[in-house]
């Protein structure tokens, strides 16, 4: 099965393999609210309580089909997180880890469900993550056995680097680096989308 995502103009579009096989969680960190904020559409990202739905997949498992001149990269940071979206109309697209060698991408609700709702091709949600953070009283979805199975999948992510399948990437060349330059924004900017994070 695969699953299509899209930007909310349509300009970059891709495919999800293996949707059954992803993990889902949903993240109440300040740095995902800030960087909805950033990105100037906050309410179309984060739900009431300021959480995202995060699909959380092996970057070899995710096609870009139309658009890549669009795709842009940004970090809150010098050493945080790649964030990935569309550049054309600010779409949040997935989130790596600043190299590809470790080849987890999280994947943004808001993208896979342009076109077609995530259930049932993706599971539910079934962790939050970052609850101390959220803005009001968050579900505790998840627990010890969830966790463990989500360090697996991690652990089995980082054994890619010894089958070289991390290479399959749309968002890191062959060699491990961001396919496109990664902005970090001035940290005035960034501390404004933080203030209107909330």
């Amino acid at each position: 099965m695969v699953h299509p995502f899209q930007c909310r103009c349509g300009t970059v579009r891709g495919e999800v393999d293996e949707p059954r096989r992803a993990m889902r969680a949903v993240c109440y960190c300040r740095d995902c609210r800030a960087y909805a904020h950033w990105l100037g559409h906050p309410g179309q990202v984060l739900d009431p309580l300021g959480g995202t739905d995060i699909v959380a997949t092996h970057a070899r498992y995710v096609r870009l089909t139309a658009g890549t001149s669009a795709l842009a990269c940004m970090s809150l940071s010098p050493r945080g997180l790649l964030r990935w979206y569309a550049s054309c109309c600010n779409t949040p697209v997935g989130n790596t880890s600043r190299s590809g060698k470790l080849p987890y991408v999280g994947l943004v609700h808001s993208c896979l469900a342009q076109v077609r709702p995530l259930e049932p091709a993706f599971p539910p949600v079934q962790m939050d993550i970052n609850r101390q953070s959220a803005l009001g009283p968050a579900p505790s979805r998840g627990g010890a056995a969830v966790m463990a199975r989500f360090l697996a999948k991690m652990l089995r992510l980082a054994a890619a680097r010894l089958t070289g399948s991390w290479r399959r990437s749309p968002f890191f060349d062959r060699a491990g680096h961001p396919v496109v330059p990664v902005h970090v924004p001035p940290k005035a900017e960034v501390e404004a989308a933080r203030r209107a994070a909330g």
